[in-house]
């Protein structure tokens, strides 16, 4: 019997290690990491951090603390950065789960259809915003929220900005 266990420790091991090696491959090595502020009275902050995939694709993963709900929290990309009142929704990206605090997304185009690779991205103007909900009163409760690409050399009176509230549509 201990036998058997051994070797079944071993071959979980083994598998995911095999997972990992997978996952490792599918990137460069090039990788942002961005801040995700809390921008409500909830306690949620957290990251995003943007991948670049061989296979030219975005990997974007947020992770969150402070959530406690099983809600699935909408996540946008928004052009310009998190004070730009009526920023367009540049990509929607998969919502929060709220148990786990995370998200993960693979993208090379934006929501018009235009093209986006890892380098354009860290020099876009733009921002991650996690709303609440995805319509209502929710939809304008932004939990978290940062700054990416050349959004956060942005300067701001007072060196703090503020969380706009998203574009209506």
């Amino acid at each position: 019997m201990k036998q058997l266990m051994g070797f079944l420790i071993l071959a979980g091991l083994a598998i995911s290690c095999q997972k990992n090696e997978i996952v490792t491959s599918e990137l460069t090595g090039n990788q942002t990491t961005y801040a995700l502020q809390q921008s409500s009275q909830y306690s949620v902050s957290g990251t995003v951090v943007f991948n670049e995939r061989k296979d030219g694709k975005i990997n974007a993963v947020i992770k969150l603390e402070g959530l406690h709900e099983d809600l699935k929290l909408p996540v946008h990309l928004h052009l310009g950065n998190i004070g730009t009142t009526g920023a367009d929704v540049a990509l929607l990206l998969n919502p929060v789960d709220g148990i786990t605090g995370k998200s993960e997304t693979n993208f090379n185009q934006l929501a018009d259809e235009s093209a986006i690779d890892y380098k354009r991205l860290i020099n876009l103007e733009a921002c991650v915003k996690i709303h609440l909900g995805d319509t209502g009163a929710d939809r304008d409760v932004v939990l978290a929220a940062g700054n990416i690409g050349s959004s956060v050399s942005v300067s701001t009176p007072g060196g703090r900005v503020g969380i706009a509230v998203c574009k209506s549509e």
